[in-house]
């Protein structure tokens, strides 16, 4: 069956390990993609506002499911925006609170925020995700649509921390892996693939038309759902049980040689 929508993880995935790409090369893919009737989306766990500034001369034109699926964006439109009620928002809080070990970004519809108690060098970190990203004395200064958490701490504590926050607090949000190291708090069904079927409803495509490519424990629902998806070959060991096919290194143009197969009909896509 044919492609008629494709949708690209970032980091690990389209960026290579200069957290960039080949610009020249995609813009020619790009305008064959148009030509096709190919839509083209950015599914990341970052922010809408960091995203976009990647691709600055297609903005109009492209859709994004950013936030792990919680905002979805289209030709510059909101098309969704997930909200999680006040009392559950607190019940997070107090929680990630208690937990010495844990650095938070709240993430919003209108921008991120993250405690000056956290320092200097979590907010530049962050700042790389977040582009609008807010230092804040207590979480009471927000004001915002809240739809997510992502928490940073060391590798060591996070199998415990996925389990003490399933049991905690399962109920009302789920964890999983971002593509930066840290781990996400989401609302429960506001994953990627959700966020892209919300596109795909728009545009009228089934999952078996759908390419999709990922890396990490965020990308495996869509790339369960998409009938061409695509694990990195530097990927999560969990991806490679979630798709149905292999791409190379990000660092190695893996998703654009994929794409230019794709388009001339090569490999998975003969006949």
């Amino acid at each position: 069956m044919a492609v008629k929508l494709i949708a690209v993880d970032m980091d690990g995935t389209f960026l290579n390990q200069h957290g960039d790409y080949n610009r020249p090369r995609f813009a020619q893919q790009y305008a064959e993609l148009q030509s096709r009737g190919i839509k083209f989306v950015v599914a990341s766990g970052n922010q809408y506002y960091q995203l976009k500034t990647f691709f600055d001369e297609l903005d109009k034109d492209i859709a994004y499911v950013a936030e792990n699926g919680a905002y979805v964006v289209d030709k510059q439109q909101q098309i969704y925006c997930g909200q999680m009620p006040q009392e559950q928002i607190t019940r997070v809080l107090d929680f990630i609170s208690q937990i010495d070990y844990l650095q938070v970004v709240v993430c919003g519809r209108n921008g991120a925020y993250m405690l000056n108690s956290f320092g200097d060098a979590f907010f530049k970190k962050m700042s790389r995700y977040y582009f609008r990203l807010n230092r804040i004395s207590d979480y009471g200064q927000i004001d915002d649509v809240i739809f997510k958490f992502a928490l940073e701490m060391s590798q060591d504590h996070l199998p415990q921390l996925m389990a003490d926050v399933q049991q905690a607090l399962g109920d009302i949000v789920t964890p999983v892996s971002s593509g930066h190291g840290s781990v996400d708090l989401i609302i429960p069904g506001n994953h990627k693939a959700n966020g892209l079927k919300r596109i795909q409803a728009i545009y009228g495509v089934e999952d078996a038309e759908v390419m999709a490519f990922g890396d990490g424990g965020n990308d495996l629902e869509m790339l369960k759902s998409a009938g061409y998806g695509f694990a990195m070959q530097n990927g999560q060991p969990a991806v490679f049980t979630h798709a149905k096919y292999r791409a190379g290194l990000n660092s190695e143009e893996a998703v654009l040689q994929v794409i230019d197969d794709c388009l001339e009909g090569r490999g998975v896509f003969a006949g």
